[in-house]
Parts: structure tokens; sequence; C-alpha cells
């Protein structure tokens, strides 16, 4: 059968991409870490049920009456995701996020498009159907493409922002125009990526292409105004209320925030992702690239180089760049395939390379994270009691976690968390036992006060979860156990 499939066609690539990144969506529950829940689901879905769980909006009572930093494109576009499907009728939250993953599996597929596209352009369809595959089938993307993080889903814009520049041998207005709306837009949801944008105005720069840098330079200007100009002045009375304060706290305290002193991590992230020694090989033809791709180059460099120095560093903040990195390793590469021992070497861990991405994409792929929280909260979606008291209880092996009211749909409900076994809590609707450590010891010890106590929910975390808990255990995926006092 897979003799019958032409892999050298752009529309097997883009089918493979769209079919592993819509089972990703279907298969693959949960989220990655705090931001692309915390901040995007909770904050957006919440608003649809007339509360705010982050305290983000001034007029709602939690609210310190300041702007925080926060953009509120991409929150905003989900907010109106979840009040349109209420309007429907449809809330169920594992139904609301499915649809949700899928949304974003297919604004993912213009990352495998348009790098093609761009490949095609600035090389060859050799080394585009290369780069779409690696796009399409790489582990990392199906996973990640259909997580709730700026970093991604700025990419399909940025990329198509890219296209624009690269498209016309001489780049007309329009395209000069269309191409600075697409960045704008990927800096309104993460305003980072201006890094990006003021790579490509320095290339115009160093062209002496004025016109390039005007009409480039507006378009971002525009769509920026409008994302977070006109909508904060809506929300605060004052444009770029949300991104001066952003610029603010980055400048001050944002530095002694999670601060990383290892100057090579994002080498090792784009490295590491590719896998060795393909990865390796990626990266020597990213720094030759600039010889033929230097408009990439810069603003790839300039983002690189922009994290790297700054002291807050987390590896998924390199992603953005990810597809670029690719297209102008394997672009950069070409020439030295020329020499009978590049051509080697490349051949050799390209195979390599799939060998293990093709084991890994199916693994993750199917990659269920925090499984355990998100199935205890659920547990409670049908219960009537819309303020349940809850206490997390963590006495045990395990500590406890920020549990995602969404899953529950119980905006109101509070926590407490305990770590010992003394005195105990009154008026609890719900125990969270994490872990499974004495947990018999821990069940009796409440049953002394709340004699009807009884076990509501088994929540097992998934096997992934299992593993990176091994990997890791400051990795905190335990196995919860859920009662009900009454």
């Amino acid at each position: 059968m897979l003799k019958k499939i032409n892999f050298s066609s752009f529309k097997t690539i883009l089918i493979f991409g769209l079919v592993f990144r819509l089972l990703a969506a279907v298969f693959s529950e949960g989220y990655g870490m705090h931001d692309d829940h915390f901040l995007t689901i909770e904050a957006s879905a919440s608003w649809a049920s007339d509360y705010d769980y982050n305290g983000w909006l001034p007029w709602s009572e939690t609210s310190t009456g300041k702007p925080e930093g926060h953009s509120f494109t991409y929150v905003g576009l989900n907010y109106c995701f979840f009040a349109l499907c209420k309007l429907v009728g449809f809330i169920d939250p594992k139904g609301l996020m499915i649809f949700n993953r899928i949304f974003h599996a297919l604004l993912s597929v213009l990352v495998i498009y348009f790098g093609i596209k761009i490949t095609n352009k600035i090389s060859n369809r050799k080394n585009a159907i290369i780069v779409g595959w690696v796009l399409s089938l790489l582990w990392l993307m199906p996973f990640m493409s259909v997580r709730n993080l700026v970093e991604m889903v700025s990419i399909p814009f940025l990329m198509w922002g890219i296209w624009y520049l690269v498209k016309e041998d001489s780049i007309s207005k329009k395209s000069l125009l269309i191409a600075g709306l697409m960045c704008g837009v990927a800096i309104s949801f993460r305003y980072q990526i201006g890094i990006f944008s003021i790579g490509i105005a320095t290339y115009f720069l160093l062209k002496k292409q004025w016109k390039n840098i005007f009409f480039f330079s507006l378009g971002n200007i525009v769509m920026f105004t409008l994302t977070q100009g006109v909508v904060d002045f809506i929300i605060w009375g004052y444009p770029f209320a949300e991104f001066w304060t952003y610029v603010t706290y980055n400048m001050n305290q944002g530095t002694q925030y999670l601060p990383n002193t290892n100057y090579f991590m994002y080498f090792y992230v784009l490295f590491g992702v590719l896998l060795f020694p393909f990865g390796l090989l990626v990266g020597i033809g990213f720094f030759r690239s600039y010889k033929t791709s230097l408009l990439l180059f810069i603003p790839t460099l300039f983002f690189l180089i922009f994290h790297t120095l700054y002291p807050n560093r987390q590896e998924r903040f390199i992603l953005s760049i990810l597809p670029f990195f690719v297209i102008l390793g394997i672009v950069g590469f070409e020439k030295l395939k020329e020499r009978n021992f590049w051509k080697g070497f490349w051949n050799v861990s390209f195979r390599i390379f799939w060998a293990l991405n093709l084991v890994l994409v199916c693994f993750f792929t199917f990659m269920s994270s925090k499984y355990s929280r998100i199935n205890a909260m659920y547990s409670l979606y049908h219960e009537h009691n819309q303020q349940p008291k809850i206490l997390m209880e963590g006495s045990g092996d395990a500590s406890v976690s920020l549990m995602p009211k969404f899953y529950a749909n119980k905006w109101h409900a509070s926590f407490i968390e305990k770590t010992t076994l003394d005195s105990i809590p009154d008026n609890l609707d719900y125990i969270f036992f994490a872990g499974k450590g004495n947990l018999d010891k821990r069940i009796k010890h409440y049953q002394l006060k709340y004699k009807r106590l009884h076990l509501h929910k088994i929540c097992e975390p998934s096997l992934t979860d299992k593993i990176v808990h091994d990997l890791n255990p400051r990795n905190v995926n335990e196995y919860i156990e859920v009662w009900k006092v009454k």
C-alpha cells in the first residue's frame, strides 16, 4: 500500500500533517503546562460564564484595578469560541476542548503549507519536500500544535507574513502591507514576536529599501493598534495598557522570574527537537544560510539572540522560530552536500532521524497530559453543588496541584490545601487525596469526622504523566482519589 503513496506530493505531505494533528486533537487531552490552560482557557471560559478567573478585567470583583500585562487578543478569541458554544447550548468541557483543539489543528496545517511554499521559492522542490515532511511529522508538532500556547498559535501568521515577503521577486506595496498585518497578528498574540519584525525591518535597512520598511512597518502598526490600542482603550480607557504594563514588568521584575544561566539552552532545544545528529547538521545549515536567505536569517537570529540574552529562559519560548530554523537549516546545508563526506553524513543522519522520529510522533500524538487533574475536576461536572468546598490532601507521597475549574464548570469552587494530618476543616464537600502514600491511613483519619465519606472517582495519571514524573519528580502528575463527603 505504501508503494501507491506519492511521498513527493505536497498534497500527501499536507494530508499526513492534518491527520496526525486531528488525532492529537481527539486523543491528546489535557494541557502541557500552566500557561496554555490557566492563562488562556480558565480566563476565557470563565468570562463566557460571567466570571473572571484571573481578575484581569477592571470591572470584576477580584481585579486589582490595574492592567497585569496580558494581551487580550488570543484570550479574547477563545472567549468568543466559548461564548458561541454556550449560545448554542454546547457546554461539556471535554467536548469543548476537542473542538478547540481541532480548530488549532486546522490552523497549524498552515505552518506546513507555508513552510513548503517558502522553501520552494527560496530554494528548490527537493528541499521543500524535506521541509514539508519535517514540519508535518516532527514528533513535537502534532502535540504542541493543538495546545493553547501563544508561542505556537502565532507561528502560522508569522509564516503567512514571510510568504508575502518572498513570493515576489520585487515586493509590491500590497504584499509588504499584508506581510506587516500578518506579523502584527502574531505580535498581538505574543509581544516578543516584535523582535522578529524588527529583524525584518533591519534587513530592509541594510538593503536601503526605504519603501519596504515603511509599508511593512505600517502593516505591523495598524494591526497592533487595532488589536492592542483599540481593545485596551475599550477595557482600560487608554490604549496599549496591557502592553506597557508587560514591558515595564519585564524591565523591572521580569529578569528575576525563573532566572536561567544556561546561555546555550535554546540551541540545545532546537538541536534536540530535531534529534541527534540530524539536529546538529540542521544547526550547521542554519548558520550557513545567511549567504542565500538573509531575509529569513536576520529576524530568526535576532529572535534567538534576544531570548538567549534575556534572563528568563523557558524552552517553549523558542518554538515560535522552529519552522524557520528548519527551513534555513535544510536550505543552508544544501551546498555542503556537494561534498561526498557531508552528503553521506546527511543521508545517514536523515535516516536515523526518521527511525527515531516516527516512534516518537506516534507516542506523543496520543499523549494526554495532566490527566488525573482533568478527570478529578470533570467528575464534579454533573454534580449540582455549584460552590463546592474541596480539600486538597497531600500528606502522602505527592504534592497537591492547582486544579482546573474549567473541567468542573464550578467557577465558585473553593480549595483548601493540607500537607499534614492534624486538624480537619469543617463543612467540606469533597476531599482530593493526592498520591497513594499512606492512603488508607489518611482516609481513615478523615472518616473519623466525616462518617459518610465515600469514594467518588479514581483518577489515574496517563502513561505519559507517569513517565514524565519518573524522569523528573518536579513534574507533579499525581494519582488522585476523589472522595465525597455527603
